[in-house]
């Protein structure tokens, strides 16, 4: 019998009928509505409580969860399929929600909350660099004309943001795949170090570092510590120990290099959690995706929840707005992304994709 400092091999885990990855991803989506219920209402992601604790919020936790996770399917999703298959399949998961949200967000939700008249609201120049911006370069704090005004953020689709560096670190597994360097077992690796380091030591020279340009490399160095993960499965454990650097992190919280030993430890502790047994069990493992709806449509409900009741709590307008997330992801499951997934089978030549498909955070 196994003890918490030796587990099966990621790739013993991954040869298992069922895993928990559905579950996770729709457990981080959900934890990315609780987090912006603050924020939402105060306009400040500071007052979060977990913020103030770990210097994070429980979204920026979770979101740190999603990359982690696609960086291990999503490099799988490639070593399986190839790059034509991988593009396609990428493509396909990704854009079609994201359009019927973008539009479905700025006409519908917009044209009905807008205070301007609706003929006026859609001849908007406004309205269409909306939807430009946030089709081809994922900008989540644009606005719509007339629309949130008196909340304290305006902003319609506040976490599309992610989707820019989900799709940079896409195009980088496509590359590194063409060049032949994710069967040189090394190469990640070292792409991953070098993130770490570099992270690392500017968490030490520059300790007032902005928020951006720790994004920058925060979410890149999850996602390739997750494909390293996958491409040394045959190799890695999956093991209770690890995650003792979570408590090490969290003890040594303004101390370099703490952020980075936190950031791994947590893309580490997403894959643990995907193949603890407890969780993979078919009765876990839901017949909708709602994760990528949850994560796209819970902001613009929250912010139509506050501006319609502006003087209701973070925690009374929580409980609807997670209840009208989990219904509009459905809707957008079963109207967009399923049929998509249907077509990407079609495109792919086969009735099943054999992978399990990652959806972006």
């Amino acid at each position: 019998m196994r003890g918490p400092f030796s587990g099966p091999t990621v790739a013993e885990a991954l040869a298992r009928p069922h895993n928990g990855f559905s579950a996770l991803r729709l457990a981080l989506a959900l934890m990315v509505v609780v987090s912006h219920a603050f924020s939402v209402v105060s306009g400040h992601g500071a007052d979060e409580p977990l913020a103030r604790s770990t210097g994070f919020s429980l979204g920026e936790h979770a979101v740190n969860g999603f990359f982690a996770v696609s960086g291990f399917l999503v490099t799988m999703s490639y070593d399986r399929r190839g790059w034509r298959d991988y593009a396609i399949a990428r493509s396909l998961r990704i854009l079609p929600g994201l359009v019927a949200a973008t539009l479905a967000v700025s006409l519908l939700l917009g044209g009905a909350l807008t205070r301007l008249p609706l003929a006026e609201y859609l001849a908007s120049p406004e309205l269409w660099r909306f939807v430009r911006g946030t089709l081809l370069s994922f900008k989540s704090n644009a606005s719509l004309p007339g629309v949130f005004e008196a909340n304290p953020l305006r902003s319609p689709l506040g976490t599309v943001w992610t989707l820019k560096y989900e799709t940079i670190c896409y195009v980088g597994v496509l590359v590194i795949g063409l060049c032949g360097l994710l069967r040189r077992r090394w190469a990640v690796p070292a792409l991953t170090a070098a993130l770490a380091l570099t992270l690392a030591g500017l968490e030490a020279v520059r300790p007032e570092m902005s928020k951006g340009t720790e994004t920058a490399l925060r979410l890149p160095l999850i996602f390739a510590f997750g494909a390293c993960l996958y491409l040394w499965r045959d190799h890695v454990r999956l093991a209770a120990w690890p995650l003792l650097g979570l408590v090490a992190a969290l003890l040594l919280q303004g101390h370099a290099p703490a952020r980075t030993l936190l950031f791994l430890s947590e893309s580490y502790a997403a894959i643990w959690l995907a193949f603890l047994p407890a969780l993979a069990r078919p009765v876990l493992d839901p017949p909708a995706d709602l994760s990528y709806g949850v994560y796209l449509y819970g902001w613009p409900i929250q912010q139509s929840l506050h501006a319609l009741f502006p003087a209701a709590s973070a925690v009374a307008l929580l409980p609807p707005a997670l209840g009208l997330a989990g219904l509009v992801a459905a809707l957008s499951w079963y109207t967009i992304e399923k049929p998509a997934l249907r077509l990407k089978a079609r495109a792919l030549g086969r009735r099943t994709l054999g992978t399990i498909e990652p959806a972006a955070p």
